[in-house]
């Protein structure tokens, strides 16, 4: 493998990072004054969901996967003292109630059935027959809901002009105009469970330096959040873990943050382009994620040029086996569904840049 020439690449990418940063910036706020309306008045007619609130610093609720794909986590209200279950009751239905037959499949890592019994305080519309079958919160329904209430809200807010549903998805997405760009956001109800962790997150995993076990009890007591994206599982999700992570990458002084922050601008501009990039920043975050609890010492992360090509070194040997694990649920492959042509073709392409580090930019 070649070496990448100190100051050549990085130096012309550092640019693009920070202007990079000042147009997400921008296009956050703007989207955020948009969801906080409709999830305002979707809150009004449905107590079941909360308002996602307006910060002028970072918002946990708005997570940017990619320049013009956004997605936002709408808090459910309602449900409170989680426990884990303790039967299995693998079960399908179809939205009118009828049970299936037989198991489509069973769960995979980051996914899981949820029971209304399961938490010891909660709302009675939870019990209704609009989200609930035979004590199971169904995420199909609960998605179902949701759909006809952003409806109603951007019909109510006036915001059919810069607000519209985008058709043919399981979630729920819709697309917004702000004055960059239209912006794609998935809207994903979520059960936030504060101060536990799930026990489908092994982590830490035994004798690793990365992160602090001082570190490793401040993101376990975030907890996690279940997210309804599908029609019979729900989703775990760690934004709030994941952030505090990213947050104290370089502590030590090292050049984490920038790697990430350059191998995010390449694979924007150069290695996987597009509105609906295959590869997203949770994937490159991941990649991340593991690369530092590999190597969790200062020294390899000192000298951006070695430390920046060991990155990418580990993204292509992921993308090319099509094999990514999540970070803390290890038994989930982040790339299980995404298209194996796609997959292969951004393969190429950070194989030509490993071969050829000064590849010119666009």
């Amino acid at each position: 493998m070649k070496s990448l020439p100190e100051g050549n690449l990085e130096d012309g990418l550092l640019s693009k990072v920070d202007l990079r940063r000042q147009r997400i910036s921008q296009t956050v706020e703007e989207v955020q004054k948009v969801i906080h309306q409709l999830t305002t008045e979707i809150s009004h007619q449905d107590i079941r969901f909360q308002a996602v609130p307006y910060s002028d610093t970072y918002n946990g609720n708005v997570k940017v996967l990619a320049p013009t794909q956004f997605l936002v986590t709408v808090p459910i209200k309602g449900l409170a003292g989680y426990r884990e279950a303790r039967e299995r009751r693998w079960r399908y239905y179809t939205l009118q109630g009828a049970r299936l037959p037989c198991p489509l499949r069973a769960p995979e890592g980051l996914q899981q059935w949820l029971e209304v019994e399961q938490f010891v305080r909660s709302l009675w519309q939870w019990h209704e027959a609009d989200v609930n079958i035979e004590g199971d919160i169904v995420p199909a329904k609960v998605l179902q809901v949701f759909r006809k209430l952003v409806e109603n809200a951007i019909r109510t807010c006036h915001l059919s002009g810069k607000v519209s549903m985008l058709a043919n998805r399981s979630a729920v997405w819709v697309a917004v105009e702000t004055s960059v760009c239209q912006m794609e956001l998935e809207l994903a109800p979520a059960v936030e469970i504060p101060t536990t962790w799930s026990e489908k997150a092994q982590w830490p995993r035994c004798l690793k330096r990365w992160p602090s076990p001082e570190r490793v009890e401040c993101i376990k007591s975030f907890g996690f959040n279940l997210l309804a994206r599908s029609n019979y599982h729900w989703e775990l999700s760690f934004l709030q873990a994941e952030q505090v992570l990213l947050e104290q990458l370089d502590e030590d002084g090292g050049c984490r943050r920038k790697c990430f922050q350059v191998m995010r601008q390449l694979k924007e501009d150069v290695w996987c382009p597009g509105k609906r990039p295959i590869l997203t920043s949770q994937h490159l975050q991941t990649v991340l994620f593991w690369t530092c609890e590999k190597y969790p010492h200062f020294k390899d992360w000192q000298v951006f040029s070695k430390a920046f090509l060991r990155l990418v070194r580990k993204l292509h040997k992921c993308v090319s086996q099509h094999f990514l694990k999540h970070y803390f649920v290890r038994s989930s492959n982040l790339l299980r569904c995404a298209n194996s042509g796609e997959l292969d073709a951004v393969a190429q392409k950070l194989a030509f840049f490993l071969k050829n580090p000064q590849i010119s930019l666009p």
